[in-house]
């Protein structure tokens, strides 16, 4: 038996109904620290580096991301991972 359920809702009505923390300024206030560290980079390189440091867990956390994207895209269009081996 397979059910299907659709909520229609903002994201932050399902934020409260999931008792979710409102994190927005928290995140207004990373978003201010990282464009004002930004103004002041001369080069691609410098910048490269300052979004490094600023991400959670640094590089370690964006290539994290970045496979979790990838994995989720594989999943969504039936393609294979990298390693060639297709999970079930």
């Amino acid at each position: 038996m397979k059910v299907n359920v659709e909520f229609d809702c903002s994201p932050e009505e399902a934020r409260r109904f999931l008792g979710l923390p409102d994190v927005s300024r928290a995140n207004e206030v990373y978003i201010d620290a990282l464009v004002n560290t930004m103004k002041g980079t001369g080069n691609i390189e410098q910048l490269q580096e300052i979004i490094k440091n600023f991400s959670p867990m640094g590089e370690f956390g964006l290539k994290m991301f970045q496979q979790l994207m990838e994995g989720g895209a594989m999943a969504a269009f039936g393609g294979t991972p990298k390693n060639g081996k297709k999970s079930n």
